[in-house]
């Protein structure tokens, strides 16, 4: 899984992409605000990222409000890095549309687990997107019927838009996914047919 991290202070951004890629993920690196937004603009971003508060260009929580008002970017999984601790900052982090924050200095441990489960929260929204896809191709192709139908009182055929009389079992299998065979109901063999019954 890619890894955006935007962070101007070249020395943590080395050991991010360090440690990023020892657990396995590929990293997009980014030196300040402005280059992640357009790292964002890309075809395919990465699904998750990690940005500093305070960066050049666009700061962290701008940043997360912007990416949230991009429905194809809505989903990415943000941990906001900073060294604002207080409770304040925190909930302000939060509410600009970050996922996660974590203050500095943290433990590598620590911002592994974060990250990993940013990661198991990715595949399951890609999963999920999956099956959204999958539900509305399938309503996509189910064909009901609706309105009101004008069908004839004596032999049971149903007119269509273009003002045709057709058999009943024609007209439904022009208009929905069912599939007709034929039998002889009891009463229709009695009447129609009283030797064979």
């Amino acid at each position: 899984m890619h890894v955006l991290i935007a962070d101007d202070d070249p020395v943590l951004r080395f050991a991010l992409r360090q440690h990023l890629e020892r657990w396995s993920f590929d990293v997009v690196e980014c030196i300040d605000g402005n280059e992640a937004w357009q790292a964002m603009q890309e075809p395919s971003p990465p699904p998750l990222a990690i940005v500093d508060w305070s960066m050049p260009g666009i700061d962290g929580p701008t940043l997360c409000h912007d990416l949230r008002e991009v429905p194809a970017l809505a989903g990415m999984y943000v941990i906001l890095l900073t060294s604002n601790a207080s409770r304040t900052d925190v909930i302000a982090g939060l509410e600009s549309g970050a996922d996660d924050y974590i203050i500095k200095p943290f433990d590598w441990d620590e911002l592994r687990a974060r990250v990993r489960i940013g990661s198991r929260i990715v595949g399951l929204q890609q999963a999920l997107g999956v099956r959204v896809n999958e539900l509305q191709q399938a309503l996509g192709s189910v064909r009901t019927l609706s309105g009101l139908l004008p069908i004839c009182a004596y032999c049971k055929r149903i007119r269509d838009d273009q003002d045709y009389w057709k058999q009943i079992e024609h007209y439904l299998a022009e208009h929905s996914n069912a599939r007709f065979s034929h039998g002889i109901c009891p009463d229709c063999m009695q009447k129609h047919l009283p030797e064979k019954g």
